[in-house]
């Protein structure tokens, strides 16, 4: 495959996926800004296995999951649990988010724990069965399952009326 080749059939997969691997980014880490910043990560390592993820049809799902690995290593950083200001002086400020996006069912899904969101995004919004999901997350199809069953528990209680 010539370099011209392997960049535009790249281009042309990024102009066609960028939005929606945005959105599953943010539904993973519940923050446009690290959601760009995961997506870019995953593009740059998608770039660099192009030709061999390309030939075997599975773009989608290595993207996927370099979105999904790279949060969890995000996570376990020590800086991550630095928090920036003085939370009494410097209140975080708030983002001007589209109507769209600021649904109840977000907020909701933001609410669970993290291992919960992401099971629930995996296997509800994107349709992985409980197999390709605990190969994705690197966890048991048993933990699977119980994330997935606390998860839609909380997210009845919360969305639907008493």
């Amino acid at each position: 495959m010539r370099a011209t080749d392997r960049d535009a059939e790249f281009s042309e997969f990024v102009r066609g996926r960028r939005a929606h691997l945005c959105r599953v980014a943010y539904a993973i880490c519940g923050d446009w800004h690290r959601a760009d910043d995961l997506v870019q990560t995953a593009l740059v390592k998608l770039y660099v296995a192009w030709p061999r993820v390309r030939r075997d049809g599975r773009e989608e799902a290595y993207v996927r999951t370099i979105i999904v690995r790279a949060d969890i290593d995000e996570h376990r950083r020590p800086w991550h649990r630095e928090s920036p200001g003085l939370p009494a002086v410097d209140p975080p400020a708030r983002e001007g988010l589209a109507a769209e996006e600021r649904t109840a069912l977000f907020e909701a899904l933001q609410a669970l724990p993290t291992m919960q969101r992401k099971v629930v995004v995996l296997r509800h919004w994107l349709g992985l069965s409980v197999e390709e999901t605990a190969q994705e997350l690197r966890i048991g199809t048993g933990t699977v399952k119980s994330h997935s069953s606390r998860a839609l528990a909380t997210l009845r209680t919360v969305l639907l009326p008493s």
